[in-house]
């Protein structure tokens, strides 16, 4: 951002947080991180894993945000079970980059004094032991937190989650625990990544594309959508702010 237009943007960004109505906020927020490699390319002379690590610093921003705005969920689309087809250098780049990030977490001075837990979802097990030791300690290090979660969707696929919910509900007919018609909405919550948690009430997805692409499937069945064509690492707080605005000023009437 230019010297000119921060001045422009912070005066914007003051003037939609003090018009944000408190009583209709979003509890919990999804996001679609997209347009790492893009913005690689756009700036011509850096790696695609300096975007990556500039989408971090991107969350890391936002999950500021939301703290200060009083969001109770957050849960990021970080690494789908497709990411893994990228090419080599990209994914082992990435997967050192998970690895220093979840460290972070437990030295991350505003996580812990926000009292925010940290949940990994998703198939775990596809990602290397450095990867998963990383996790666990990022998770243990926040385990005792109740005010505020982020979940990170990682080896995640939408179908793959609602598959594997009725693998394990059908489990539980087959050994006589469940009968089929005793089969509800909410046990499926139950037995998904997201373990029971509330629906995202907004879902944003950056870099222009329109497309939800697996993420929450089944849990985004009435959230909000709201998309922008900010690449992801490019975006701003004032982009952020008018993605709650947009969703405060909805009607939502769950098919009524």
């Amino acid at each position: 951002m230019s010297l000119l237009l921060q001045p422009i943007y912070s005066i914007y960004e003051w003037y939609i947080s003090r018009n944000l109505d408190e009583t209709n906020m979003p509890e919990h927020i999804a996001i679609i991180m997209d347009g790492n490699r893009r913005y690689s390319k756009i700036q011509g002379n850096i790696n695609t894993i300096e975007g990556h690590k500039k989408g971090v610093d991107t969350l890391e921003n936002v999950l500021e945000w939301s703290i200060d705005l009083n969001i109770k969920i957050v849960t990021v689309y970080a690494f789908s079970t497709e990411n893994f087809h990228r090419p080599e250098k990209e994914v082992n780049g990435l997967m050192n980059l998970f690895v220093k990030s979840f460290q972070s977490i437990t030295t991350n001075e505003k996580i812990h004094k926000h009292h925010v837990k940290v949940k990994a979802v998703g198939k775990l097990e596809l990602f290397p032991e450095k990867v998963r030791d990383a996790i666990k300690e990022a998770e243990k290090s926040t385990e005792k937190y109740d005010e505020k979660l982020v979940n990170i969707a990682m080896g995640y696929d939408g179908r793959d989650e609602i598959v594997d919910a009725f693998k394990k509900l059908a489990q539980d007919v087959k050994d006589g625990k469940l009968k089929v018609e005793d089969i509800t909405q909410n046990m499926i919550n139950k037995n998904l990544y997201t373990e029971g948690l509330p629906d995202p009430n907004l879902v944003i997805r950056t870099s222009g594309e329109e497309r939800l692409s697996g993420f929450l499937l089944w849990q985004s069945s009435y959230s909000e959508l709201y998309f922008t064509d900010s690449l992801w690492p490019e975006l701003r707080k004032v982009d952020f702010l008018r993605a709650i605005r947009s969703y405060t000023l909805r009607k939502r009437r769950f098919g009524r």
